[in-house]
Parts: structure tokens; sequence; C-alpha cells
């Protein structure tokens, strides 16, 4: 099955959730995304414990990394030019 318009082909969960941590922010998520692992002390290992369990949850972490992409590889693309 080919894979070129799928986004998040090749991308792994805790990519996924490293990014939107980093650029969005555990606030903004739980404000999206009203799970308890993102709006009471939330960390990495309970909420990909949890995203992994969870279907429904996954699926919508997914829907905003895809909503977000640009602006995130945006923001990727910056900090490297700054490196540089």
């Amino acid at each position: 099955m080919e894979q070129a318009n799928n986004p998040l082909h090749g991308i792994t969960l805790e990519t996924i959730l490293t990014d939107l941590v980093k650029y969005v922010g555990w606030e903004k998520m739980a404000e999206k995304i009203k799970i308890r692992c993102f709006m009471f002390e939330p960390n990495m290992k309970s909420s990909l414990s949890f995203l992994r369990k969870t279907p429904w949850a996954r699926q919508k972490v997914e829907v905003m990394y895809t909503f977000n992409l640009k602006t995130i590889n945006r923001l990727k693309a910056e900090e490297k030019a700054k490196e540089e």
C-alpha cells in the first residue's frame, strides 16, 4: 500500500508527542484534547502508554499533529538554521 500522501508515514508516536509538547505545549494540548494524561501532571511516559492503548485518543493527537505540521517543520528549520 502506497503511503505517499500520508504525512504521518514513518513518524513514531513518540516523535509526534515530543514535537507537540515542544512546539504546542501540554497546556494547549489539554485544551484541545481533553484527556487526563495531558491535563494532570502530564509526562511523556504516561501519555505514550495511554495513547498506545486508546485508538480514539491517538487519532486526536495525530490530527492535531497534522494540523500543526507546517508550523512544527518551520520552527524546526529555524532552530537548525540557528545552530549552523
